[in-house]
C-alpha cells in the first residue's frame, strides 16, 4: 500500500459526513435559504451563501460538539456565513418594482403583503445587528430562545430580552396592522 492513499476509516467517515449533510440539508436547507434571504436581501445571494453554510458545515462536522441542538449550530455557520458576505459589501436593499404585467395579475392583498415584507425588511436593516441576528435566528431560523442564546453566546434572558426590545422598536417604526 502506498502513503499517498487514504485509510479505509478515513474514507468510512468522509461517507458518513457526506450522508450527514445531504441529509441536514434535505431537513433544514430551505429555512437556511429564509435566514440567509432575511439577512441578505438578495436571493441569489442567499442561495450561495446557503451553499457556503452546508460546505462550511461538512468541514467543520468532526469539530462538532453537540452543546447545542444540530440545528442552531447549523443556523449559527449560516449566520456566520451571512455576517462575512455583508462584511464584504454593502446590504442590498429590496425595493418593490412594479412591472405592468405583474399588477394586472395581482390581487391587493397580494400588493400589500409585499409591501409590508419590503417595509419589515427594510426596518429589520435598521435595527442593531445583535437585535436582528436574534430576531432573524428565532423567527426566521425557527430556533428556540435556549438555541439562539446558546449560538450567540447570551443567556436565554439575554435573548428573549434583545428580541422583545427589537419587535417594540419595529412596532413603533411600522404601520398600524404591519406587524403582529
Amino acid at each position: 500500500m502506498t502513503d499517498d492513499l487514504p485509510d479505509i476509516d478515513s474514507l468510512i467517515h468522509q461517507a458518513q459526513y457526506r450522508e450527514a449533510l445531504s441529509r441536514l440539508a434535505d431537513i433544514h436547507g430551505r429555512a437556511v435559504g429564509r435566514l440567509c434571504m432575511a439577512m441578505l436581501g438578495d436571493q441569489s445571494i442567499a442561495e450561495d451563501v446557503a451553499q457556503e453554510t452546508f460546505l462550511a458545515a461538512y468541514k467543520g462536522m468532526k469539530n462538532y460538539r453537540a452543546e447545542g441542538s444540530l440545528r442552531a449550530w447549523l443556523f449559527g455557520i449560516a449566520r456566520r456565513q451571512c455576517v462575512r458576505r455583508l462584511e464584504r459589501g454593502p446590504r442590498k436593499h429590496l425595493e418593490l418594482v412594479e412591472d405592468k404585467h405583474e399588477s394586472e395579475n395581482s390581487t391587493d392583498g397580494d400588493m400589500l403583503g409585499r409591501r409590508r415584507s419590503l417595509q419589515l425588511s427594510k426596518e429589520l436593516s435598521l435595527l442593531k445587528p445583535s437585535e436582528r441576528d436574534v430576531l432573524l435566528m428565532r423567527f426566521a431560523g425557527d430556533l428556540s430562545f435556549k438555541e439562539v442564546a446558546n449560538e450567540l453566546n447570551l443567556s436565554e434572558a439575554s435573548a428573549r430580552k434583545r428580541a422583545s426590545r427589537a419587535l417594540l422598536k419595529l412596532r413603533e417604526r411600522m404601520e398600524p396592522g404591519d406587524v403582529e
